[in-house]
């Protein structure tokens, strides 16, 4: 599209040279230079303006969309409180005793479901 308004334009550019510098008076018509100087300068305009059409365009990637960040950042939950006896008092014995079937009060111990044994907290 470009190259072709280039060839159009310095066609133009060169028949305009032509006419520009033909208007001299029939004295000077005979004269082969002004036609010489009109069909340089039509070149030229016609180089200049194909040059500046043809060069490559920088298109300008689209904006990135960054989200906004969030007016406040909400406070973390509260840790759950877990209510476990003190070891060897009388209500740390019924809590393991109703939690674990296995427990043995004499070590404080009960049998996990991976065979190992471990201490009522």
């Amino acid at each position: 599209m470009f190259k072709k308004f280039a060839v159009t334009a310095s066609a133009l550019a060169l028949v305009a040279g032509v006419t520009l510098t033909s208007q001299a008076t029939p004295a000077h018509a005979a004269k082969g230079w002004q036609v010489g100087v009109g069909v340089a300068s039509g070149l030229a305009a016609g180089a200049i303006l194909g040059s500046a059409l043809s060069q490559p365009r920088y298109v300008a990637p689209p904006p990135a969309y960054y989200p906004a960040p969030p007016a406040y950042y909400p406070a973390p939950a509260p840790a759950p409180v877990i209510y476990r006896p003190a070891p060897w008092s009388p209500a740390w014995y019924n809590y393991c005793s109703r939690k674990y079937r296995s427990f043995n009060p004499n070590t404080g111990y009960f049998l996990s479901y991976s065979g190992q044994y471990r201490f009522c907290q």
